[in-house]
Protein backbone atom coordinates (compact mmCIF):
# COMPACT_ATOMS: atom_id res chain seq x y z
CA UNK A 1 0.00 0.00 0.00
CA UNK A 2 1.37 3.16 -0.73
CA UNK A 3 1.86 5.98 2.05
CA UNK A 4 -0.58 7.81 3.60
CA UNK A 5 0.16 11.47 4.09
CA UNK A 6 -0.78 13.05 7.29
CA UNK A 7 -1.70 17.20 7.34
CA UNK A 8 -3.63 19.50 8.72
CA UNK A 9 -6.43 22.43 7.78
CA UNK A 10 -6.05 25.76 9.65
CA UNK A 11 -9.24 27.61 9.16
CA UNK A 12 -8.44 28.70 11.66
CA UNK A 13 -11.51 28.31 13.67
CA UNK A 14 -10.89 30.59 17.26
CA UNK A 15 -13.37 31.22 19.75
CA UNK A 16 -13.44 35.05 20.05
CA UNK A 17 -11.85 36.24 23.33
CA UNK A 18 -8.36 35.80 23.14
CA UNK A 19 -5.79 38.32 21.41
CA UNK A 20 -5.51 38.35 18.09
CA UNK A 21 -2.17 38.96 18.09
CA UNK A 22 -1.07 35.95 20.21
CA UNK A 23 -3.67 33.94 18.18
CA UNK A 24 -1.44 34.47 14.93
CA UNK A 25 1.95 33.57 16.88
CA UNK A 26 0.18 30.62 18.00
CA UNK A 27 -0.66 29.81 14.60
CA UNK A 28 2.95 30.04 12.82
CA UNK A 29 4.05 27.99 16.22
CA UNK A 30 1.97 24.96 15.39
CA UNK A 31 3.11 25.17 11.77
CA UNK A 32 6.15 24.94 12.93
CA UNK A 33 5.64 21.66 15.46
CA UNK A 34 3.99 20.06 12.78
CA UNK A 35 6.88 20.56 10.42
CA UNK A 36 9.21 18.98 13.40
CA UNK A 37 7.08 16.21 14.42
CA UNK A 38 7.09 14.82 10.23
CA UNK A 39 3.80 16.15 9.07
CA UNK A 40 3.49 16.40 5.29
CA UNK A 41 1.16 18.88 4.91
CA UNK A 42 -0.10 22.31 6.06
CA UNK A 43 -3.28 24.42 4.58
CA UNK A 44 -4.64 27.15 5.79
CA UNK A 45 -7.95 29.60 4.23
CA UNK A 46 -8.92 33.05 3.41
CA UNK A 47 -12.37 34.49 5.20
CA UNK A 48 -13.07 37.79 6.00
CA UNK A 49 -16.62 37.79 8.63
CA UNK A 50 -17.49 35.90 10.98
CA UNK A 51 -14.99 37.06 13.87
CA UNK A 52 -13.69 33.14 14.45
CA UNK A 53 -11.19 32.48 11.19
CA UNK A 54 -8.94 35.54 11.16
CA UNK A 55 -6.30 34.90 8.25
CA UNK A 56 -8.19 37.17 5.31
CA UNK A 57 -4.48 35.86 2.74
CA UNK A 58 -3.13 32.86 3.10
CA UNK A 59 -0.43 33.78 0.81
CA UNK A 60 0.67 36.22 3.54
CA UNK A 61 0.73 33.67 6.15
CA UNK A 62 1.99 30.82 4.58
CA UNK A 63 4.94 32.98 3.81
CA UNK A 64 5.85 33.37 6.83
CA UNK A 65 5.49 29.96 7.94
CA UNK A 66 8.12 28.98 5.23
CA UNK A 67 10.23 30.91 6.85
CA UNK A 68 9.74 28.94 9.85
CA UNK A 69 9.73 25.38 8.49
CA UNK A 70 11.90 22.98 6.01
CA UNK A 71 9.75 20.24 4.48
CA UNK A 72 6.24 20.74 5.33
CA UNK A 73 4.54 21.49 2.32
CA UNK A 74 2.15 24.64 2.13
CA UNK A 75 -1.41 24.58 0.85
CA UNK A 76 -3.58 27.72 0.47
CA UNK A 77 -6.55 26.16 1.47
CA UNK A 78 -8.27 27.84 0.04
CA UNK A 79 -8.19 30.80 -2.14
CA UNK A 80 -11.27 32.71 -2.93
CA UNK A 81 -10.78 32.59 -7.34
CA UNK A 82 -13.82 34.96 -7.57
CA UNK A 83 -12.39 37.72 -5.18
CA UNK A 84 -9.56 38.46 -6.84
CA UNK A 85 -7.98 38.99 -10.34
CA UNK A 86 -6.71 35.71 -11.69
CA UNK A 87 -3.22 36.93 -12.76
CA UNK A 88 -3.04 38.74 -9.53
CA UNK A 89 -3.85 35.53 -8.08
CA UNK A 90 -1.06 33.61 -10.42
CA UNK A 91 1.96 36.08 -9.62
CA UNK A 92 0.92 36.07 -5.45
CA UNK A 93 1.43 32.03 -5.59
CA UNK A 94 4.51 32.32 -8.18
CA UNK A 95 6.39 33.95 -5.11
CA UNK A 96 5.22 32.06 -2.68
CA UNK A 97 6.54 29.08 -4.59
CA UNK A 98 9.82 30.75 -5.20
CA UNK A 99 9.65 32.05 -1.21
CA UNK A 100 9.06 28.76 -0.09
CA UNK A 101 11.47 26.71 -2.20
CA UNK A 102 9.04 24.83 -3.88
CA UNK A 103 6.45 23.85 -1.51
CA UNK A 104 3.30 25.20 -2.62
CA UNK A 105 0.11 23.64 -3.41
CA UNK A 106 -2.39 25.79 -4.81
CA UNK A 107 -5.91 25.28 -3.28
CA UNK A 108 -8.86 27.18 -4.42
CA UNK A 109 -12.10 28.06 -4.02
CA UNK A 110 -15.48 29.77 -4.82
CA UNK A 111 -15.47 31.28 -1.48
CA UNK A 112 -16.76 29.76 1.36
CA UNK A 113 -18.91 32.36 3.93
CA UNK A 114 -21.91 33.79 2.18
CA UNK A 115 -20.85 36.73 4.09
CA UNK A 116 -17.70 37.63 2.68
CA UNK A 117 -19.45 37.35 -1.07
CA UNK A 118 -22.22 39.60 0.17
CA UNK A 119 -19.45 42.09 1.46
CA UNK A 120 -18.11 42.48 -1.50
CA UNK A 121 -21.32 42.53 -3.59
CA UNK A 122 -21.31 39.16 -5.63
CA UNK A 123 -23.94 37.04 -5.90
CA UNK A 124 -23.39 33.39 -4.87
CA UNK A 125 -25.15 31.90 -7.98
CA UNK A 126 -21.87 33.25 -10.01
CA UNK A 127 -18.91 32.25 -7.82
CA UNK A 128 -18.69 28.19 -8.87
CA UNK A 129 -18.29 29.38 -12.55
CA UNK A 130 -16.12 31.93 -11.95
CA UNK A 131 -13.71 29.47 -10.18
CA UNK A 132 -13.81 27.29 -13.10
CA UNK A 133 -12.78 30.22 -15.56
CA UNK A 134 -10.03 31.65 -13.25
CA UNK A 135 -8.61 28.13 -12.81
CA UNK A 136 -8.32 27.68 -16.42
CA UNK A 137 -7.23 31.28 -17.45
CA UNK A 138 -4.09 30.44 -14.51
CA UNK A 139 -3.28 27.32 -15.38
CA UNK A 140 -2.48 29.10 -19.03
CA UNK A 141 -0.19 31.73 -16.82
CA UNK A 142 1.33 29.24 -15.15
CA UNK A 143 2.65 26.98 -18.21
CA UNK A 144 3.31 30.18 -19.79
CA UNK A 145 3.32 29.32 -23.38
CA UNK A 146 2.00 32.45 -24.91
CA UNK A 147 0.71 35.52 -23.98
CA UNK A 148 -2.92 35.50 -23.19
CA UNK A 149 -5.79 37.64 -24.14
CA UNK A 150 -9.22 37.04 -22.64
CA UNK A 151 -12.63 39.22 -21.87
CA UNK A 152 -14.60 37.84 -18.97
CA UNK A 153 -17.65 39.41 -17.10
CA UNK A 154 -15.60 39.87 -14.18
CA UNK A 155 -11.85 40.67 -15.43
CA UNK A 156 -9.93 41.36 -18.37
CA UNK A 157 -6.44 40.37 -19.02
CA UNK A 158 -4.35 41.78 -21.96
CA UNK A 159 -0.94 40.00 -23.81
CA UNK A 160 -1.01 38.73 -19.77
CA UNK A 161 2.13 36.85 -19.04
CA UNK A 162 3.76 35.82 -15.93
CA UNK A 163 7.72 37.45 -15.92
CA UNK A 164 8.11 34.11 -13.82
CA UNK A 165 6.92 30.69 -13.83
CA UNK A 166 6.45 28.56 -11.16
CA UNK A 167 9.45 27.22 -9.48
CA UNK A 168 7.93 23.55 -9.27
CA UNK A 169 7.74 22.26 -12.80
CA UNK A 170 4.34 20.95 -12.11
CA UNK A 171 2.18 22.82 -9.02
CA UNK A 172 -0.63 20.70 -7.76
CA UNK A 173 -3.71 22.36 -8.03
CA UNK A 174 -6.56 21.38 -5.38
CA UNK A 175 -10.02 22.12 -4.67
CA UNK A 176 -12.59 21.77 -1.49
CA UNK A 177 -15.33 19.13 -2.06
CA UNK A 178 -18.42 19.09 0.31
CA UNK A 179 -21.55 16.48 -0.84
CA UNK A 180 -22.55 17.40 -4.35
CA UNK A 181 -20.55 16.61 -7.16
CA UNK A 182 -19.14 19.79 -8.77
CA UNK A 183 -15.52 19.72 -6.50
CA UNK A 184 -15.31 16.36 -7.91
CA UNK A 185 -15.70 17.45 -11.16
CA UNK A 186 -13.75 20.47 -11.71
CA UNK A 187 -11.01 18.34 -10.25
CA UNK A 188 -11.00 16.24 -12.64
CA UNK A 189 -11.53 19.24 -15.59
CA UNK A 190 -8.29 20.75 -14.03
CA UNK A 191 -6.59 17.65 -12.88
CA UNK A 192 -6.83 19.14 -9.45
CA UNK A 193 -6.28 17.11 -5.95
CA UNK A 194 -9.80 17.26 -3.78
CA UNK A 195 -10.10 18.36 -0.05
CA UNK A 196 -12.93 16.90 0.68
CA UNK A 197 -14.16 18.90 3.76
CA UNK A 198 -17.67 16.99 3.42
CA UNK A 199 -16.46 14.65 5.34
CA UNK A 200 -16.67 16.25 8.47
CA UNK A 201 -20.51 15.64 8.06
CA UNK A 202 -22.54 12.65 8.52
CA UNK A 203 -24.12 13.57 4.85
CA UNK A 204 -20.42 13.96 3.58
CA UNK A 205 -19.79 10.58 5.15
CA UNK A 206 -22.50 8.81 3.16
CA UNK A 207 -21.30 10.41 0.20
CA UNK A 208 -17.37 9.02 0.14
CA UNK A 209 -18.09 6.01 -1.68
CA UNK A 210 -19.18 7.33 -4.53
CA UNK A 211 -17.16 10.76 -4.47
CA UNK A 212 -14.24 10.48 -6.45
CA UNK A 213 -16.15 8.51 -9.02
CA UNK A 214 -17.41 11.86 -10.37
CA UNK A 215 -13.67 12.88 -10.79
CA UNK A 216 -12.45 9.78 -12.66
CA UNK A 217 -15.90 10.62 -15.08
CA UNK A 218 -14.90 14.40 -15.37
CA UNK A 219 -11.39 13.71 -16.22
CA UNK A 220 -12.22 11.49 -18.49
CA UNK A 221 -14.47 13.82 -20.21
CA UNK A 222 -11.67 16.23 -20.85
CA UNK A 223 -9.04 13.98 -21.56
CA UNK A 224 -7.25 14.33 -18.28
CA UNK A 225 -6.41 11.98 -15.32
CA UNK A 226 -6.72 11.93 -11.46
CA UNK A 227 -4.73 10.37 -8.95
CA UNK A 228 -6.10 9.04 -5.64
CA UNK A 229 -2.80 9.91 -4.16
CA UNK A 230 -4.14 13.06 -4.25
CA UNK A 231 -7.08 13.08 -2.47
CA UNK A 232 -7.34 14.40 0.68
CA UNK A 233 -9.88 13.47 3.41
CA UNK A 234 -10.45 15.70 6.09
CA UNK A 235 -11.41 14.57 9.90
CA UNK A 236 -12.26 15.77 12.85
CA UNK A 237 -9.79 14.45 15.85
CA UNK A 238 -8.92 15.04 19.30
CA UNK A 239 -6.93 12.30 20.96
CA UNK A 240 -5.43 11.39 24.59
CA UNK A 241 -3.80 8.72 26.37
CA UNK A 242 -7.43 7.36 27.21
CA UNK A 243 -11.25 7.96 25.84
CA UNK A 244 -12.17 9.31 29.41
CA UNK A 245 -9.30 11.90 29.31
CA UNK A 246 -9.78 13.08 25.18
CA UNK A 247 -13.76 13.35 26.09
CA UNK A 248 -12.87 15.59 29.51
CA UNK A 249 -10.48 17.45 27.59
CA UNK A 250 -12.38 17.81 24.15
CA UNK A 251 -16.05 18.03 25.52
CA UNK A 252 -16.89 21.86 26.46
CA UNK A 253 -14.85 23.22 23.63
CA UNK A 254 -16.44 21.06 21.24
CA UNK A 255 -19.62 22.07 22.30
CA UNK A 256 -19.32 25.95 22.31
CA UNK A 257 -17.67 25.05 18.41
CA UNK A 258 -20.90 23.41 17.95
CA UNK A 259 -23.21 26.00 19.19
CA UNK A 260 -22.10 28.85 18.88
CA UNK A 261 -20.63 28.58 15.14
CA UNK A 262 -21.45 25.41 13.56
CA UNK A 263 -25.05 26.00 14.01
CA UNK A 264 -25.44 29.48 15.69
CA UNK A 265 -23.60 30.92 12.58
CA UNK A 266 -22.99 28.72 9.81
CA UNK A 267 -25.75 27.35 9.94
CA UNK A 268 -28.48 30.17 10.79
CA UNK A 269 -29.29 28.46 14.24
CA UNK A 270 -30.68 24.77 11.79
CA UNK A 271 -29.04 22.42 13.53
CA UNK A 272 -28.57 20.40 17.14
CA UNK A 273 -28.05 22.72 19.54
CA UNK A 274 -26.25 20.69 22.71
CA UNK A 275 -27.66 21.32 26.26
CA UNK A 276 -24.58 19.86 27.80
CA UNK A 277 -20.73 19.07 26.67
CA UNK A 278 -21.54 15.13 27.33
CA UNK A 279 -24.23 15.33 25.01
CA UNK A 280 -22.35 17.09 22.61
CA UNK A 281 -19.45 14.69 22.35
CA UNK A 282 -22.20 11.52 22.68
CA UNK A 283 -23.27 12.73 19.37
CA UNK A 284 -20.19 13.51 17.81
CA UNK A 285 -17.79 10.90 18.69
CA UNK A 286 -19.93 8.27 20.31
CA UNK A 287 -23.06 7.23 18.33
CA UNK A 288 -23.70 5.57 15.02
CA UNK A 289 -23.61 9.13 13.07
CA UNK A 290 -20.18 10.09 14.90
CA UNK A 291 -18.06 12.19 11.92
CA UNK A 292 -15.34 12.96 14.50
CA UNK A 293 -12.41 10.52 16.65
CA UNK A 294 -11.91 11.38 20.58
CA UNK A 295 -10.04 8.97 21.91
CA UNK A 296 -6.80 7.25 21.56
CA UNK A 297 -3.94 6.62 18.80
CA UNK A 298 -5.72 3.34 18.06
CA UNK A 299 -9.33 4.91 17.55
CA UNK A 300 -7.65 7.24 15.08
CA UNK A 301 -6.35 4.16 13.43
CA UNK A 302 -9.33 2.58 13.14
CA UNK A 303 -11.17 5.34 11.84
CA UNK A 304 -8.49 5.57 8.76
CA UNK A 305 -8.58 1.97 8.11
CA UNK A 306 -12.55 2.30 8.06
CA UNK A 307 -12.47 5.48 5.55
CA UNK A 308 -9.91 3.58 3.78
CA UNK A 309 -12.64 0.03 2.96
CA UNK A 310 -15.12 2.94 2.29
CA UNK A 311 -13.52 5.13 -0.08
CA UNK A 312 -11.62 2.67 -2.17
CA UNK A 313 -8.24 4.69 -1.36
CA UNK A 314 -7.33 7.92 -0.72
CA UNK A 315 -3.29 9.97 -0.70
CA UNK A 316 -3.82 12.04 2.05
CA UNK A 317 -5.22 12.29 5.75
CA UNK A 318 -5.98 16.32 6.71
CA UNK A 319 -6.57 16.60 10.82
CA UNK A 320 -8.97 20.06 11.28
CA UNK A 321 -7.58 21.99 13.28
CA UNK A 322 -9.93 23.71 16.12
CA UNK A 323 -9.74 25.02 19.60
CA UNK A 324 -11.88 22.26 21.37
CA UNK A 325 -9.10 21.45 24.30
CA UNK A 326 -7.45 23.74 25.91
CA UNK A 327 -3.49 24.72 24.36
CA UNK A 328 -1.28 22.17 25.97
CA UNK A 329 -3.59 19.13 25.34
CA UNK A 330 -4.40 20.38 21.85
CA UNK A 331 -0.73 20.20 20.96
CA UNK A 332 -0.47 17.23 22.68
CA UNK A 333 -2.79 15.48 20.63
CA UNK A 334 -1.13 16.61 17.40
CA UNK A 335 1.98 15.13 18.91
CA UNK A 336 0.41 11.49 19.69
CA UNK A 337 -0.84 11.70 16.25
CA UNK A 338 2.34 11.64 14.70
CA UNK A 339 4.25 9.20 17.09
CA UNK A 340 1.48 6.44 17.36
CA UNK A 341 -0.89 7.00 14.47
CA UNK A 342 1.36 7.94 11.52
CA UNK A 343 3.06 4.74 12.13
CA UNK A 344 0.55 2.28 12.70
CA UNK A 345 -1.15 3.42 9.62
CA UNK A 346 1.91 3.26 7.80
CA UNK A 347 3.53 -0.05 8.25
CA UNK A 348 6.46 1.53 10.15
CA UNK A 349 6.59 -0.77 12.79
CA UNK A 350 6.12 -3.83 11.08
CA UNK A 351 9.23 -5.33 10.56
CA UNK A 352 10.34 -4.10 14.64
CA UNK A 353 7.27 -6.23 15.52
CA UNK A 354 8.44 -9.18 13.26
CA UNK A 355 12.24 -8.86 14.43
CA UNK A 356 10.31 -9.18 18.36
CA UNK A 357 8.33 -12.04 17.49
CA UNK A 358 11.44 -13.75 15.51
CA UNK A 359 13.95 -12.69 18.72
CA UNK A 360 11.27 -13.89 20.95
CA UNK A 361 10.52 -17.25 18.98
CA UNK A 362 14.30 -18.44 18.31
CA UNK A 363 15.27 -19.44 21.46
CA UNK A 364 18.29 -21.39 20.21
CA UNK A 365 20.51 -18.85 18.88
CA UNK A 366 20.56 -17.57 23.09
CA UNK A 367 21.20 -21.34 24.39
CA UNK A 368 23.58 -21.54 21.68
CA UNK A 369 25.39 -18.02 22.82
CA UNK A 370 25.18 -19.26 26.34
CA UNK A 371 26.86 -22.31 25.70
CA UNK A 372 29.34 -20.63 24.38
CA UNK A 373 30.27 -18.71 27.48
CA UNK A 374 29.59 -21.12 30.01
CA UNK A 375 32.71 -23.34 27.69
CA UNK A 376 35.25 -20.94 27.39
CA UNK A 377 34.66 -20.21 31.30
CA UNK A 378 34.79 -24.10 31.92
CA UNK A 379 38.47 -23.61 29.98
CA UNK A 380 40.14 -21.13 32.12
CA UNK A 381 40.75 -22.50 35.83
CA UNK A 382 41.02 -19.32 37.60
CA UNK A 383 37.59 -17.99 35.89
CA UNK A 384 35.42 -21.08 36.81
CA UNK A 385 36.94 -21.27 40.67
CA UNK A 386 36.09 -17.45 40.83
CA UNK A 387 32.47 -18.04 39.72
CA UNK A 388 32.32 -21.72 42.33
CA UNK A 389 33.53 -19.14 44.71
CA UNK A 390 30.85 -16.57 43.69
CA UNK A 391 27.91 -19.13 43.69
CA UNK A 392 27.73 -19.00 40.26
CA UNK A 393 25.26 -21.46 38.67
CA UNK A 394 25.62 -21.54 34.72
CA UNK A 395 22.90 -24.26 33.00
CA UNK A 396 25.84 -25.59 31.48
CA UNK A 397 28.42 -25.56 33.41
CA UNK A 398 28.99 -27.65 36.84
CA UNK A 399 31.43 -27.55 39.49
Amino acid sequence: MPKIRFGAFLAPHHPIGENPLLQFQSNLEFAQLLDRLGYDEFWCGEHHSTGWEMIASPELFLAAVAERTHRIMLGTGVVSLPYHNPFMVAQRIVQLDYQSRGRVIFGSGPGALPSDAHTLGFDPMLLRDRQDEAMGVIRKLFEGEERITYESDWFTLRDAKLQLRPLQEDMEFAVASMVSPSGMTLAGKHRAGVLSIGSMTQAGMRSLPNQWSFAEESARKHGNKVDRKDWRIVLSWHIAETRQEARDQAKQGLMVHNNLYTVGTLAGGEGTIYETPDDAVDEVAFSDNSTAVIGTPDDLVAKIRELQDLTGGFGCVIGFVHDWANCENTLRSWDMVARYVVPEVNGLLDDYRESYRWVNEARDTWTRAKEAVDTKIAQHDRAAEIMRTEGYEGEKFQS
